[in-house]
């Protein structure tokens, strides 16, 4: 019995996983936990920002999904270390999350070149 619901566990963590992939723009924004804190938009896509009491967490998500291409997103408490996530992605670079209770932060997000930033925030 208990080798069945390892097996159910690991198909639903990879079907997750595998399903992330190829996530609408809808979708991609479910990815952190939280509400919505701060979306900047530029270029070829948006850096969206979200927030709960004590953490903080972004991801880069692309305008148009298609081939891969270089993307990244960085989320950084006042006072503590980067937390970052790149690589070549076809949809979004992220989620990032970082302890952020009483803290600012900010955040960047890098796609095909083209970046979007914060400055800090949450304040």
């Amino acid at each position: 019995m208990g080798f069945r619901v390892l097996a159910l566990a690991l198909t639903t963590l990879l079907g997750l996983v595998l399903g992330g992939v190829e996530a609408s723009s809808a979708e991609a924004a479910s990815v952190c936990a939280g509400r919505p804190a701060k979306t900047v938009k530029f270029a070829t896509g948006e850096l969206r920002v979200y927030r709960t009491r004590a953490y903080a967490c972004a991801t880069a998500v692309a305008t148009k999904a298609g081939s891969r291409r270089r993307m990244s997103v960085q989320i950084q408490p006042r006072g503590g270390r980067p937390v970052a996530d790149s690589g070549s992605f076809t949809q979004r670079a992220g989620p990032v999350t970082v302890h952020a209770l009483n803290r600012c932060v900010r955040a960047s997000g890098t796609i095909a070149g083209r970046t979007g930033t914060t400055g800090w925030i949450l304040c």
